[in-house]
């Protein structure tokens, strides 16, 4: 995967060492050793689009830092919509939990402790830019459909394997009244309910396959298995006066779901276990799950309801 990655940290060795780890990695960086500078970098980057930050694909971003630290550059790039996408990875020393909250509230999803390995890095960049990368295809995919489907009351589907999750994301968004928003936490529904619910993949498995890039391959070698082949992602939509309601049930055994709902600092490290809680915070009014959690029951107020 070739991008250009924005790197910001006011230690010069650190900087060469993040070069170091990512020499042969087929990426092109640029570094930076302030915030201020960064944040000049990403005003001007996209002066050709018109889009400021449109430039880069990921910002390895230093929190501790003299002037505008990480925690003030973060808030400012999520703060404007025309850069707000970019995945930002935030290294620290600074642990804590209610630090790392600090930055999780901030917009920073991923998250290296210094010090860290080269693969520790690799992994979690290779993370970052693949969730960059399936959002701005869910938003292509968005474009293909028509808002025909806002008049749709009641409806049913079936589908087995992740492409297929995610071509009925982009289908269902748009029986919403913002569909921008419901595709990501749509896709990260249907997709949990094929890969964690149907194949059985645990959440340590998809870390270490994450980790060493291997999920893909994971995820089309489960799907083959005798097993697995009837198994299906059974979703319902049904249109009420003020919302719309989105009923996915999966053939697996469920999952300890309490756990996930919500930003868990520990979990911060992680190249994955983000996307429910990102989903109920953006996607949805509210998430709730049944039973074993093999069955979730997604709410979206009517946008007009929502703002009376």
């Amino acid at each position: 995967m070739s991008a250009k990655i924005l790197i910001v940290d006011d230690e010069p060795f650190n900087l060469e060492i993040i070069g170091e780890y990512f020499s042969e990695s087929g990426y092109t960086l640029v570094f930076h050793e302030s915030g201020e500078a960064a944040w000049n970098e990403l005003s001007l980057s996209g002066a050709d689009a018109a889009v400021p930050g449109s430039g880069f694909d990921l910002i390895i971003l230093d929190r501790m830092m003299p002037g505008l630290d990480g925690i003030a550059l973060l808030k400012r790039i999520k703060a404007d919509s025309r850069m707000s996408a970019l995945p930002v990875i935030m290294q620290t020393a600074a642990s804590s939990p209610e630090q790392l909250r600090e930055g999780l509230q901030a917009g920073a999803y991923y998250y290296l402790t210094k010090p860290y390995e080269r693969d520790s890095l690799l992994s979690i960049a290779r993370a970052a830019l693949s969730d960059a990368a399936t959002k701005a295809d869910l938003q292509h995919r968005l474009k293909e459909h028509g808002d025909a489907l806002q008049l749709i009351t009641e409806a049913k589907f079936e589908l087995r394997t992740v492409e297929e999750a995610s071509r009925l994301a982009a289908f269902l968004a748009q029986a919403s009244s913002r569909p921008d928003c419901t595709i990501l936490g749509l896709s990260e529904l249907l997709i949990n309910g094929v890969e964690h619910g149907n194949l059985g993949i645990t959440y340590a498995e998809k870390s270490d396959l994450k980790r060493s890039d291997g999920w893909n391959d994971e995820i089309q070698r489960r799907s083959a298995l005798p097993e697995n082949y009837a198994k299906r992602v059974r979703v319902e939509l049904r249109r009420e006066p003020e919302s719309l309601k989105i009923r996915i049930t999966d053939d697996g055994h469920g999952f300890n779901w309490h756990q996930y709902l919500d930003f868990d600092p520990e979990r911060a490290f992680d190249p994955n276990g983000r996307g429910i809680a990102l989903a109920r915070l953006t996607s949805f009014s509210s998430l709730a799950y049944e039973g074993s959690g093999n069955t979730v029951v997604a709410t979206i107020l009517d946008h007009e309801a929502a703002t009376e």
